[in-house]
């Protein structure tokens, strides 16, 4: 680390103790997302999203989140909190009661490539009674460290179960809620405010996507005209993931962000920057 990094990491620690902002930060291998809130006027002050033209390694994400912090003036300050959310699909939920910290890689190695040398980190989902296993992105988490000091993280679908959950405590019909990426999706399932089903997809075209849908459905023997399908992330009313979904699915909405902060600049939707946002 350079002279110049050491300093901006002694200077952060000590000046994040009297900092009125706070930062989450979303890290996928398709690109990161920022944003900042002013604690003090509630006020979400800098939003962005930076995507990649395709799949980067997490040293090339890395490298993009120096460029970052080097070149965005936003960034730029010191912050009372930081929140890094680590978005992949290595992760899995253990049922906490079956839980042994221990048994990290085996819970993982299952239903996902891992290394002998990755290390493993996992998130409480107290709502559910589960635990998340999953991979962080390592380096990314010693650059924040180095630079900011004392810092948390979750993984993308804690902070995606953990607000669904929250959403539907007093709901009593079956919902299948769909985030959407660039490049994959999430399904999260509940009925009457419980887990039934957390699984990631990756696609390529709409009708890789409603097949999955589908299959999900299929699989949880839902009745697609009974079923209510709600959207969030990278989808609107007018694109073609949400017309070939239309075509099979007769109960469509959208969710709803159930925050109280004001924005310098609104996202585009009331679905968009879902989990970045309640990470804060």
């Amino acid at each position: 680390m350079e002279t110049g990094q050491k300093l901006m990491a002694i200077t952060n620690k000590i000046d994040s103790i009297k900092s009125n902002k706070n930062l989450s930060i979303q890290i996928s291998l398709n690109g990161l997302s920022f944003c900042i809130l002013n604690t003090e006027s509630n006020t979400v002050v800098f939003l962005k999203e930076i995507s990649t033209k395709k799949r980067e390694t997490p040293f090339k994400i890395l490298d993009l989140l120096i460029e970052t912090f080097e070149t965005e003036k936003a960034l730029q300050t010191a912050f009372n909190e930081i929140h890094v959310i680590h978005e992949n699909e290595l992760a899995t939920l253990v049922p906490e009661s079956l839980f042994q910290e221990e048994n990290l890689a085996d819970y993982l190695k299952f239903n996902s490539k891992i290394l002998r040398s990755d290390f493993i980190s996992f998130d409480k989902i107290e709502s559910n009674k589960s635990v998340n296993v999953y991979v962080p992105y390592v380096n990314i988490n010693n650059y924040i460290y180095e630079q900011f000091g004392v810092f948390s993280y979750k993984h993308f679908s804690t902070v995606l179960i953990e607000t669904i959950l929250e959403k539907e405590q007093t709901e009593t019909d079956i919902k299948m809620y769909v985030h959407v990426q660039s490049s994959h999706f999430e399904i999260v399932v509940v009925n009457q405010g419980q887990l039934i089903l957390y699984n990631s997809f990756e696609y390529i075209t709409k009708e890789d996507f409603i097949y999955y849908v589908l299959f999900t459905a299929e699989q949880l023997q839902l009745n697609p005209d009974e079923l209510i399908l709600v959207f969030l992330g990278k989808v609107s009313d007018n694109d073609e993931l949400h017309k070939i979904a239309y075509k099979y699915i007769r109960h469509i909405r959208f969710a709803k962000r159930h925050d109280t902060f004001k924005y310098l600049e609104k996202p585009e939707s009331n679905h968009a920057f879902f989990t970045l946002i309640h990470s804060l």
